[in-house]
């Protein structure tokens, strides 16, 4: 019978003092981080409210895309059609009372293709191009996400090593990184092997297909649809810096994309969103 309760439960035993104060400053404590919004849930709310922001996309008149320009790079690569995303979690947001996204930040093909905080990016200059000249083939820009909380990020990559590679398919890494410089200038390039010398200098046309080269490195920006990335935002694609090439020495479909602006007949819609 030793193990029979031979009191009853509003007994207080052993160290009940301390028990008590121990959940009464648990309780204290819970309620604090809830009052300043430092709760993970808050956090994740909060971050997903933001960075799932709907963005306006620019609206390409003449055709051709500019500097200063919003846009969406997309990628039409059958059912794993995507767009280059922010790649951000609770790592990734700063504190203070106007937190932002903060570098490095990882990037992923997202498969929303609805243009909002994470997947809109600015043309931004490099050689002193004046804001709304149009972009050129084979001319140097860099890709900027919007300024706020998405903290004006720049679209950077380098060589692979043996610690700075993509995660799943271990070959050049692109990440978000604050600074502007040589590694985060890109060019972009005729899709068409045998029609890209024709086209170099030309106005780069808005919403057809294109590749983004990277000046140092000379890889294409691609997506790999085989390497799945389980992300907050849900299943994506790894995107990398690597020239695929067909059997006819061309770059591959992952290597093909849109630099896509806004639908001059409709508010807040881009040319996808045409039946």
């Amino acid at each position: 019978m030793a193990h029979v309760r031979t009191y009853r439960p509003n007994v207080r035993v052993g160290n009940w003092r301390e028990d008590v104060t121990l959940e009464e400053d648990t309780l204290k404590d819970f309620l604090e981080r809830k009052e300043r919004g430092e709760l993970m849930v808050q956090k994740t709310g909060f971050l997903k409210q933001n960075i799932l922001k709907q963005v306006s996309l620019s609206v390409s008149l003449g055709g051709a895309v500019c500097f200063g320009d919003v846009v969406m790079l997309v990628n039409e690569c059958g059912e794993n059609s995507c767009s280059v995303s922010i790649y951000a979690d609770l790592t990734n947001l700063g504190e203070g009372p106007s937190p932002a996204i903060q570098a490095p930040c990882g990037v992923s093909g997202g498969r929303s293709l609805q243009p909002c905080t994470r997947n809109a990016f600015i043309i931004s200059s490099v050689d002193g191009s004046a804001e709304g000249e149009p972009l050129r083939y084979n001319q140097s820009f860099a890709l900027r996400t919007t300024s706020g909380f998405a903290g004006g990020l720049y679209l950077t990559s380098d060589h692979k090593t043996f610690q700075k590679c993509a995660k799943k398919s271990r070959l050049q890494e692109v990440i978000m990184e604050h600074q502007a410089n040589f590694l985060s200038w890109w060019k972009v390039l005729h899709h068409d092997p045998q029609e890209r010398l024709e086209h170099e200098g030309l106005p780069v046309p808005a919403n057809s297909k294109v590749l983004i080269s990277h000046c140092k490195t000379n890889q294409a920006l691609a997506v790999v649809g085989q390497h799945i990335l389980w992300t907050p935002y849900g299943k994506e694609y790894e995107v990398t810096a690597h020239t695929f090439l067909d059997s006819h020495k061309a770059e591959r479909d992952i290597n093909h994309w849109l630099l896509l602006t806004a639908d001059p007949a409709g508010a807040g819609l881009t040319l996808l969103d045409r039946p």
